[in-house]
């Protein structure tokens, strides 16, 4: 059973940074393609990042290209979101998400979702 698990989330001041994780297990996590989602209040889901099963591609929304970098360590199951500049519209939960696919760039090509963490950026 494919187990997702984020940390990383708190509260920031606009122009800080955080790095989010994203601990996963169950099956073989280098061979899936993995995202970073957020759902701020009162909005729908939105992709934010996406990397292939290599790290070899990624994708970002454009409202976060240049200041979020998503990566991936296969040896230690991990996935990351570092985020820099952040701003207050940044705030929502994120999750981290993995497809069954090397590489996804839809939310409805994901299988499997984290719980979520909370990331307040405030002004």
């Amino acid at each position: 059973q494919v187990q997702l698990v984020e940390s990383g989330g708190g509260l920031v001041q606009a122009g800080g940074s955080l790095r989010l994780s994203c601990a996963a297990s169950g099956r073989t996590f280098s061979t899936y393609g993995m995202g970073w989602f957020r759902q701020a209040p009162g909005k729908e889901r939105e992709i934010v990042a996406a990397i292939s099963w290599s790290g070899g591609r990624t994708h970002y929304a454009d409202s976060v290209k240049g200041r979020f970098t998503i990566s991936r360590d296969n040896a230690k199951n991990l996935a990351y979101l570092q985020m820099n500049s952040l701003k207050p519209e940044d705030t929502a939960v994120y999750y981290c998400a993995q497809t069954n696919r090397p590489y996804g760039l839809g939310q409805y090509e994901y299988n499997y979702w984290g719980q979520g963490t909370q990331v307040t950026v405030s002004s």
